[in-house]
């Protein structure tokens, strides 16, 4: 099946284009001229208020030792041409690959942008999975381009087979795939066996957009990072962030790993817009492998305890790799939004076509228990189905 889609159907109702995330692999072509809706405002105020659960960051902010690197980077704030830590070099050393093969970006975001306006010159095309990180599709859109996208399993881990059939299919239309693991929203994997499946499975001058936004926050066995795949010199590309563990988001630091060949063709499209502090704040951060370790246990451990508990009301949750989970509440999300966020408790936005899994992000433990509070009053005890 194949559908044009303006920004609000796709949004609104893609659930009518791809149906329940079963069956055959639906295929939506997302129209050129897309804008991405912005979400309501939040007074300054409320904001400090709230516990904050909607966008998968660190709660705990950056470690000690990093706040002392920016503080000290400050001396540089008039100088072109500054001392920058060597962060590229460090970002090599850290990964085992040359720097020719990195390339840094204004968080992730921006990597995922360069890749759209580098690969999908000409008219070419994205494919990818929905639900996922969305955003991939709107920088398609913004360069006149179309997406490919495919439903969920039944158990809403990524159709390998689907992707090499359709990539196949369109192979000299297809600019690049689109992989996001552990998947956001729903915090599944695809496994090490999977991308393999897929690297060797879909024609090798097909990049393949590797998101690994939320590697460090991974505990399964069947997972792997696809930077040895570069190393290879496959035709991959890893994206990596500092947003999450290390506490970065608001600073942005992203960076993507991949064969010279593709970061020259990428590295045009770039802005150069890293700034001292957060550079420093970079090389730091990968130092200072505590903090992060910290940052995981904590995290991890409360994310078990919140979802037993929810589990443990009837309400099923997701397999999550993740700093956020889903849970399937059987009604629709908005309206619960809506109710959280009176009570200070603000959560993920709806995440079509699953409009009755409601996504939250692991806070800390007093965020954790406002959420669940809350939770308990508005969606109730309510056994399972």
């Amino acid at each position: 099946m194949s559908l044009t889609v303006s920004r609000r159907s796709f949004l609104g109702g893609i659930t009518a284009a791809v149906g329940c995330l079963t069956g055959e692999a639906a295929l939506i072509a997302q129209g050129p001229g897309v804008v991405r809706q912005p979400r309501p405002r939040i007074g300054l105020e409320e904001y400090d208020a709230a516990a904050k659960l909607a966008y998968n960051e660190n709660p705990y902010g950056p470690s000690d030792a990093v706040m002392k690197a920016m503080n000290t980077a400050f001396k540089y704030d008039n100088r072109y041409g500054y001392p920058d830590g060597d962060l590229v070099q460090e970002l090599a050393k850290h990964h085992g690959v040359k720097t020719e093969n990195l390339l840094l970006g204004a968080g992730s975001g921006e990597i995922l942008q360069v890749s759209g306006r580098a690969f999908l010159g000409g008219g070419r095309k994205v494919v990818g999975v929905t639900p996922t990180f969305s955003e991939v599709y709107e920088y398609a859109s913004g360069v006149r381009s179309e997406s490919i996208i495919l439903p969920l399993r039944e158990d809403y881990g990524q159709d390998i087979p689907a992707l090499i059939k359709t990539t196949k299919n369109n192979h000299r239309d297809v600019g690049f795939i689109y992989v996001c693991t552990p998947n956001n929203p729903t915090g599944v994997v695809v496994t090490r066996q999977e991308i393999r499946q897929l690297l060797d499975g879909v024609p090798e001058d097909v990049p393949v957009l590797i998101d690994e936004a939320y590697h460090h926050y991974v505990d399964t066995p069947e997972y792997a990072t696809s930077i040895p795949y570069v190393l290879e010199g496959r035709t991959v590309v890893v994206a990596r962030t500092f947003s999450k563990i290390y506490g970065l988001a608001g600073m942005r630091l992203g960076y993507a790993i991949a064969p010279k060949a593709l970061i020259d063709r990428m590295r045009p499209h770039c802005t150069g817009s890293i700034n001292a502090l957060v550079k420093w704040a970079g090389v730091t951060a990968l130092g200072d492998t505590a903090a992060a370790e910290r940052v995981r246990t904590s995290t991890l451990q409360l994310r078990r305890k919140t979802t037993a508990e929810l589990e443990g009301m009837g309400f099923r949750v997701l397999p999550s790799e993740t700093n956020f989970f889903m849970v399937h509440i059987r009604r629709q999300v908005q309206p619960v939004i809506d109710e959280l966020r009176t009570r200070g408790v603000l959560v993920g936005r709806p995440f079509p076509p699953m409009l009755e899994h409601l996504r939250v992000s692991v806070g800390t433990p007093d965020e954790m228990a406002r959420f669940l509070g809350a939770f308990k009053e508005i969606v109730g005890r309510k056994t399972a189905a």
